[in-house]
This record gives C-alpha cells, structure tokens and sequence, in this order.
C-alpha cells in the first residue's frame, strides 16, 4: 500500500469510529457515514489482498533462490560432468551440456536448465553410459517442475498486488472525499462543544503526505516484493 492510500484508509478508519460514537438523526450525514463504513471495510480487504501478494512474492523469491542452488550444486553439476565426457564421442552433444554462466537472471537460468534436462532425457540411453545417474534427472525434472510453481507463485502474488493497489488507490481517494462531505455537518454540530470540535479535526487530519518517490504508478512489486519508503508532513482531509 503506497504512504498515501495508506494514511487515508487510517483516516477513514478513524473517523468512521468517531462517527459510530457520535450518531446522528441527520440524513444526509447517515448517508455519508454509512458510505464511510463500507469504503473502510472494503479498504481493509484490499489492504489484506495487498500483503498477501506480498508474502506470495518474498515466499516465491526464497523458493527459487533456494532450488536454483539445488540445481546447480546437484543435476546441473552431474550432467556438466557428464556432458564433457560425452564429448568424446560426440562433439555436438557435448554442448548441450555446457551450462551458461551468463545464465543470471531467472528466465535465463530457467531456460538454461530446462534445455540440458531436456537433452539429457533424449539422450539417456548414451549418457547412462558414462554414469548418468537416474534418480539424479528425475530429480532435476522434479526440482523444475518447483522452479515453475515457484514462479507461477510471484507472478499471481505481483497480479494480485497491483490489482489491489489500483483499487485501493481509488477506494482511499473516495474515503477522502467521504470524511471532507462529513466535515462541514460536523463543524456545525459541534461548533459549541471544543472538545469533540477538537476530536474530529484530529480525527480527519490526515498524517504524514508521502513525497514523491519512484514506485510504480500502477503498483508493481520489485522481484523481492519491495517498494521504495515514503515520509511526509501533515495535513487535514478538509
């Protein structure tokens, strides 16, 4: 949830439960606080939405750092060794088992590793003549078969991270607009009474205005699920 968003669904929670201790007969501020109600209840959920997606691509990033390094220690390594021995008799085979170091990001890495599994299964026969151990390529395809769920896993979670946001963005901005339609029925029915006068209006100030940062309009989480920090000053929703 960006800083902003953030502060409003606060705000809006805030004055919801104010507005909940303080009923009123009139009409139009029902309307408005039920409003309020709603566009809090539904701003929590979004926020929920928005940390699961969170810990969707964090477990994600973990998952396949974890099986990358099981990969290359075990299957990769294996069939490498492999491969130069293949060599011999076949030159041409031999590069297939050549894993590239420039391999680093993960699609690269993915595609690498999936092309050597591949070669070895159509090349099983010749390879288990030089030790190709079995069990080790079956849990090479296993361990790419998690690689896959693993990012299948980040993707749903940054999917679901940033459809959150953008709702949540819109949610937060009508939660403003909500508190602001509020405001004016409030500074009258309390104009005689300080102290719940001075309750609202801390109750609709909203904390700490984020400056402006590079995070992603639309929401997009980075690979580790992180977004930049925000700061901020004060200000009311008035």
């Amino acid at each position: 949830m960006n800083g902003n968003a953030r502060r409003l669904l606060e705000m809006g929670a805030s004055a919801d439960e104010f507005s909940v201790a303080h009923p009123d007969t009139d009409a139009g501020y029902n309307v408005s606080a039920t409003r309020l109600t709603q566009l809090v209840e539904r701003g929590r959920g979004l926020a929920a939405t928005q940390r699961e997606g969170v810990i969707d691509v964090h477990a994600a990033a973990a998952q396949k750092r974890t099986l990358r390094r099981a990969m290359l220690a075990g299957p990769i390594a294996h069939l490498a060794e492999l491969g130069r021995l293949a060599a011999r008799e076949d030159h041409e085979l031999g590069k297939s088992f050549i894993f590239k170091p420039s391999a680093e990001t993960y699609l690269a890495f993915r595609t690498a590793a999936g092309t050597m599994a591949a070669a070895a299964q159509t090349h099983k026969e010749l390879l288990m003549k030089h030790g190709l151990s079995e069990s080790v390529l079956n849990l090479f395809v296993q361990l790419l078969d998690q690689f896959d769920s693993a990012v299948s896993l980040g993707a749903t979670g940054r999917a679901a991270h940033k459809a959150a946001t953008r709702e949540l963005d819109v949610v937060a901005a009508e939660i403003g607009r909500t508190v602001r339609v509020m405001d004016a029925h409030n500074q009258q029915r309390f104009q005689n009474d300080g102290q719940q006068l001075g309750t609202w209006n801390s109750v609709r100030t909203v904390l700490g205005r984020p400056k402006p940062v590079s995070t992603p309009k639309d929401g997009t989480l980075q690979e580790d699920g992180t977004t930049p920090p925000t700061n901020g000053d004060v200000r009311p929703a008035a």
